[in-house]
């Protein structure tokens, strides 16, 4: 006889009753049923040798190959594609030898509880996560899907994120979904605290409007290039910020040297200043801001990283810089019309030899300050910077790509 078709039936909490006449029909033809034993325990009824399969995929794999001339079916926890074993296995004994009947996932489920989408949330499994990696990833998300574990309960959970000053989500934790004792336990995260939960469950947290994140960390990582998320970010211009590679790509073109008055001009919750401001500690930034949000953000920031020599300028360009000292470099960061009229105007006030470096995300505003800048300076540096950043959900990898960004750089004459 030759190789059989394994058929991998996902299957949720709500048991046998839960699952469709196909899946049901499959499972009740079976010789072997292969699964773990949370999943076993809804098939106990059926005639069907039963293989207890857990510890490590590779004995799996080997339990299947072993049972290539007999009608197997490999029983999973809710939607095997979702999170289980259907990829390994795929990928050692090849994807024809398989068909998936999957199951709605404990994921699916949760969100669906809660009324939240989920296609834009961080979704991991935190028993193959590094602790500290996973707090930084969720301090900078909207919405987070968690399946925890026995060493990681969501009262813990909840513990290591109050201790690292991220307290703006609500939380929700779900258990046992599908079952006749599933439960839905809502509040914040210091109500999780001490509570015991069942071991089948999701913890969901759903970012609070209107409140800013706290990152916590009080001395920047680095000179530079610092991760979007130490920064404090008004919610309505999150993702505004200049990201982390491009920053550290802009300030190498600004050349800053030590002493430089340099200004930073739309300077948002302050990312560039401040960065410019540690590579310059005896000079001096002056960070020109006219949303008085994020003005305050800028000292608040400013405070969290140690600097003192940077000052906070509350005020529309090109007015509120008439004042300031001429610098010796300048940033521009913008995506509005006016962004090429700014450019000329700081250009100006450039000290000889001072450097201007500006970004902009749009063809049309590339052209109008490639134009003004070639017609003050003569020659025009360009960059563009695209950047795909990795992205773990469960255990896939894939590549986030960054909005593309041009830099453009000129120097004054001497």
């Amino acid at each position: 006889m030759g190789e059989q078709k394994i058929y991998i039936v996902g299957i949720g909490d709500d048991g046998w009753q839960g699952l469709t006449a196909r899946a049901q029909q499959v499972l009740e033809q079976a010789d072997v049923i292969v699964g773990m034993d949370q999943a076993l325990r809804w098939v106990e009824h059926l005639p069907a040798e039963k293989i207890d399969a857990s510890g490590h995929l590779e004995s799996l794999v080997d339990r299947l190959q072993a049972l290539c001339d007999q009608r197997v079916v490999v029983v999973a926890s809710g939607d095997p594609l979702f999170y289980g074993v259907t990829r390994y296995v795929c990928q050692r004994l090849g994807h024809d030898r398989f068909e998936v009947i999957p199951h709605v996932s404990s994921m699916q489920l949760a969100f669906a509880r809660v009324k939240e989408s989920w296609d834009d949330a961080y979704l991991a499994n935190v028993a193959s996560q590094d602790p500290d990696r996973l707090i930084e990833r969720i301090r900078g998300a909207d919405k987070v899907g968690l399946f925890t574990s026995e060493e990681l309960p969501p009262s813990k959970v909840a513990e290591l994120l109050l201790a690292s000053h991220i307290d703006y989500f609500d939380a929700y934790v779900c258990e046992n979904l599908g079952s006749p004792d599933e439960r839905v336990t809502q509040g914040e995260l210091k109500d999780l605290v001490g509570q015991s939960f069942s071991p089948l469950n999701v913890l969901i947290l759903i970012r609070k409007p209107r409140r800013l994140s706290n990152k916590g960390a009080q001395r920047p990582r680095r000179l530079f290039g610092n991760p979007d998320d130490m920064f404090l970010e008004s919610l309505p211009k999150r993702g505004l910020l200049t990201p982390a590679e491009v920053r550290a790509v802009a300030l190498s073109e600004m050349e800053i040297a030590p002493g430089d008055t340099v200004w930073d001009v739309g300077a948002g919750s302050g990312s560039v200043a401040i960065e410019v401001a540690l590579l310059n500690p005896t000079g001096r930034v002056f960070a020109i801001e006219m949303d008085p949000q994020d003005h305050q953000l800028i000292r608040e920031n400013a405070e969290r990283f140690g600097v003192a020599n940077l000052v906070p300028v509350l005020g529309e360009a090109p007015a509120a810089w008439h004042e300031l000292p001429d610098p010796d470099a300048v940033f521009v960061g913008g995506s509005g019309r006016q962004v090429a009229a700014l450019v000329a105007e700081a250009f100006q006030r450039l000290r000889p030899g001072g450097r201007l470096v500006a970004t902009v995300s749009s063809l049309d505003n590339v052209a109008a300050v490639r134009d003004v800048l070639e017609r003050q300076a003569g020659e025009v540096g360009l960059l563009l910077v695209q950047i795909s950043r990795g992205l773990y959900q469960m255990e896939r990898i894939a590549l986030a790509a960054l909005n593309p960004v041009f830099i453009l750089r000129a120097r004054k004459a001497m």
